[in-house]
């Protein structure tokens, strides 16, 4: 079983209204979430754009857990804070030690093969540029490299992922749906052989193999 350390941010978000609140604020279903489930969702500008992606994960009926990432902490808390209003919930931040567990139980945070774990007496088995290679191969994007606040969701793929079509009102809901039913993106995050292909637009994240081969995340024109 091997385990690597993720780099996370972690804000809480508790009380009668937390579920209410996040279910309003975030761009995936929070209300359908049991007590121990997750979800990655987005926190979006009213234009669709990315704030931060998240992870919610519900401790407790009225107890969420939200796993992000290096230096969007503070802005998710404030901004979480700033819109708060009337709802009855607490917004704090929280620190924890996160790994990435391959093969073993956690919580589900959408990188394929592997689980997160937090505060777990584990020693880690991959290096940084282990746990990249695998990430890169596994399409998973990342902050400040394939996630911006440049990048439409759908470009990142992020709307199979993070966001729900079903659920009520967010920020940002009517550009994300509108490209959904009624458009496509002009460019998508692809996982490719680093061999001069002309579609690639923009190549994001880049690591060799032990092979020498290079892999790549690279949005590709469509």
């Amino acid at each position: 079983m091997d385990a690597a350390v993720r780099e996370r941010e972690f804000v809480r978000v508790a009380g009668p209204g937390a579920c209410d609140y996040l279910q309003r604020m975030v761009s995936n279903d929070v209300e359908a979430l049991a007590v121990g489930g997750a979800c990655q969702a987005l926190l979006l500008t009213v234009k669709g754009r990315v704030i931060a992606p998240l992870v919610v994960w519900r401790r407790g009926e009225e107890d969420f857990l939200l796993l992000t990432e290096p230096g969007l902490g503070d802005s998710v808390r404030a901004l979480l804070t700033r819109m708060r209003l009337r709802a009855r919930c607490e917004i704090d931040a929280e620190e924890h030690v996160s790994l990435l567990v391959f093969g073993g139980e956690g919580i589900d945070t959408g990188f394929p093969g592997a689980v997160e774990v937090l505060d777990a007496a584990l020693e880690p088995t991959l290096d940084a540029d282990a746990l990249e290679l695998r990430r890169i191969e596994a399409g998973v994007p990342r902050w400040g490299y394939e996630i911006d606040e440049r990048i439409l969701p759908a470009e990142a793929g992020l709307d199979a992922t993070h966001v729900s079509f079903s659920k009520g009102c967010y920020p940002g809901q009517e550009p994300i749906a509108r490209l959904h039913y009624r458009g496509h993106a002009n460019r998508t995050l692809r996982v490719v052989e680093l061999d001069g292909n002309p579609q690639v637009e923009r190549v994001t994240s880049q690591a060799r193999r032990p092979d020498g081969s290079v892999v790549a995340l690279a949005y590709v024109r469509t």
